[in-house]
């Protein structure tokens, strides 16, 4: 609509244009009717130009918060279609995202403006020279298969380059996150080689985008300057009267000057569209990408939800590329402790993380004793790399249970073991963390972690090595709670410990 009312503006500018000309040749001064057709045309474009503006951003916000509503929850514990890692997640959460907001801001609007104000610019400009509209109408039929042509092309080079963006994300902060290990092993230069490798390939993928956005923007010009071309010459041979043909219709000079100034109009919103055509195959390439890592699929099976009286686990498993974990078949009661083991690399996290809900691609099922589905408000769950978040020590016990009184997070924490420490600490529970806790060691992280798990209330516990990083004196504090745990909730416990592993009413092997 607002694109509509920017072709009205160009129309009454062009008519003032093509008066004051006319009055000029005429001898004449211009009248104020073509001084204030210059004069509102120029404003009323402004107008429309910033209303399109301004609700383009709206509608792009609006779908972006959409889209971060759906995909948020799924990257920070929920369900995704396969393990991804923490430079791919930032990738999806911020670039890909905000492809998608200038899919919207930029090309959403241009898209309505190129399909209706060329056809609107050809009809005004036929009550004028009807031959000068048809010509910019035939020169929109070659236009229309190029630009399809270079578009697929562009589509293609887009998905290549976010692809390689998100690989080369992922990769890099894995490898800076395990930097002293690659130190450990001596792998710098093959690390070096890894990264440069994959720096490379995302240039290559960038300069094939910019290669076709190019050709894209050559294809427009070429028409564009053809059909103003032709209709000047048309034009301008019909006023000199040096057709080699009758002349269809008659023109006058304002009548010429209208249609010429009309013809770069035709192609403007093609222009828009074709500055504007990188963000759409980004936009595209960036929710496809979003579609296949976060499915569109709801958060809850068809099962009913009921409430947590033990768990069931029938068949489970889950297949990775060269391994397949499972199958497994075991229970635990509504109060229970039991043991899952197995060697380093088996996958007990995976399966910690099926019976959570955030991997659902495996075979059998997960539920309660009673077979329906267990909801996700009832797992707590103790990772080995706790998230943390920039606060004080108390905000991250307390992020499963923000409404816990100060005494109930202190009691908590005394219980887990964190006791030592806050009596060293001056700043007790006010001790501000980083998102790599930092000050902590391997131990403390994960009592916080246990700490914030026990605090939330939850009927299910999972526990991923509770007493890794941990002493001989502090391992069996940890595995005494876990043991007073399993008699008031259900605990299942991932463990390379024995002694654990001894307190555990069952093992399960991996």
């Amino acid at each position: 609509m607002f694109w509509l009312i920017d072709v009205a503006g160009a129309a009454l500018f062009a008519y003032g244009i093509a008066d004051g000309v006319g009055a000029l040749v005429g001898a004449r001064s211009p009248e104020w009717p073509a001084l204030l057709a210059l004069i509102l045309g120029a404003t009323i474009r402004a107008g429309a130009v910033l209303l399109v503006h301004n609700s383009a951003i709206r509608s792009a916000q609006q779908v972006t918060v959409r889209w971060r509503a759906r995909l948020f929850p799924r990257l920070l514990g929920g369900r995704i279609a396969r393990p991804l890692l923490a430079g791919e997640s930032a990738t999806l959460a911020i670039d890909h995202v905000a492809a998608i907001e200038a899919h919207g801001a930029r090309f959403q609007p241009v898209r309505m403006g190129a399909s209706l104000s060329p056809l609107l610019v050809a009809v005004i400009t036929a009550f004028a020279s009807w031959v000068s509209a048809l010509i910019m109408l035939g020169t929109m039929v070659p236009f229309i298969v190029g630009m399809i042509l270079a578009g697929t092309a562009a589509r293609h080079a887009s998905e290549r380059q976010l692809t390689a963006l998100g690989e080369l994300s992922g990769l890099f902060v894995d490898r800076v996150r395990n930097l002293p290990v690659i130190r450990h092993f001596g792998a710098e230069e093959r690390i070096t080689r890894q990264v440069t490798g994959a720096t490379r390939e995302v240039a290559l993928r960038t300069i094939a985008v910019l290669r076709t956005a190019f050709i894209s923007g050559a294809v427009l010009e070429f028409f564009s300057a053809l059909a103003v071309a032709l209709i000047a010459v048309y034009c301008g041979f019909s006023l000199l009267g040096l057709l080699p043909f009758s002349p269809p219709e008659h023109l006058t000079l304002t009548r010429a000057f209208f249609a010429l100034a009309m013809a770069p109009e035709f192609y403007l919103p093609m222009r828009r569209l074709a500055a504007a055509y990188h963000e759409k195959q980004l936009g595209e390439a960036a929710m496809e990408a979003l579609d296949e890592a976060v499915p569109d699929l709801p958060d809850t099976p068809a099962e009913p939800v009921s409430a947590f009286d033990g768990l069931t686990v029938s068949g489970l498993a889950i297949d990775w590329p060269g391994t397949r974990i499972g199958p497994l078949t075991f229970t635990l009661g509504n109060t229970d402790l039991v043991a899952l083991t197995g060697p380093t690399g088996s996958g007990k996290t995976s399966v910690l993380a099926a019976i959570a809900g955030q991997i659902t691609d495996f075979d059998g099922s997960v539920t309660t004793a009673s077979g329906g589905r267990i909801a996700p408000e009832a797992i707590a769950w103790a990772a080995q790399r706790p998230l943390l978040l920039p606060g004080t020590l108390a905000d991250n016990i307390a992020l499963a249970a923000p409404d816990a009184s100060r005494e109930a997070i202190r009691a908590v924490a005394e219980r887990v073991g964190l006791g030592v420490m806050l009596t060293e600490r001056s700043e007790g529970l006010d001790l501000m963390l980083d998102h790599r806790g930092s000050g902590l060691s391997g131990g403390e992280r994960r009592r916080l972690g246990l700490a914030r798990a026990i605090l939330s209330g939850r009927p299910l516990l999972l526990c991923d090595e509770p007493t890794a990083d941990l002493d001989a004196d502090s391992a069996a504090d940890i595995t005494a709670l876990l043991t007073e745990l399993g008699r008031e909730r259900c605990v299942l416990v991932a463990t390379h410990d024995p002694v654990l592993t001894e307190a555990a009413r069952a093992e399960v092997t991996l």
